[in-house]
């Protein structure tokens, strides 16, 4: 089971070559694929800014993702006391949310971040 980190869901929807040979494998085999409400949450404050620029509403998005077997990963209380006892590795608050759930849930993260794998936690490059 994997938790894709916001940029690995930009590249993969938007086909890009950042996005690893791996990732891309991974994300269209037959397996659990997430998205954390905290990367939408992310992108569309990015996109607010001007900070992103992203062809796809979130309604598209969320059909896309539907096609794709991509599965919307809510924010639970537990996620919320995981990251109030994370060491400050990982400053920005979306990714220290990220590295909560998967540890909550035992998820891979997907991620090319080279501070997420300092978490105890298992990333897929």
């Amino acid at each position: 089971m994997y938790l894709l980190d916001t940029h690995t869901l930009i590249w993969f929807l938007a086909d890009s070559p950042e996005l690893s040979a791996t990732a891309r494998n991974t994300i269209c085999s037959d397996t659990d694929i997430y998205i954390s409400y905290a990367s939408l949450w992310e992108m569309s404050i990015k996109k607010s800014l001007g900070k992103l620029r992203f062809p796809y509403t979130f309604e598209e998005m969320a059909g896309i993702c539907k096609e794709e077997s991509i599965q919307l990963l809510g924010i639970d209380y537990p996620d919320l006391d995981i990251v109030e006892k994370l060491p400050f590795i990982h400053r920005d608050p979306f990714d220290r949310l990220l590295v909560a759930q998967a540890q909550s849930r035992n998820l891979t993260i997907i991620t090319r971040d080279t501070i997420i794998p300092k978490y105890d936690i298992t990333v897929l490059w």
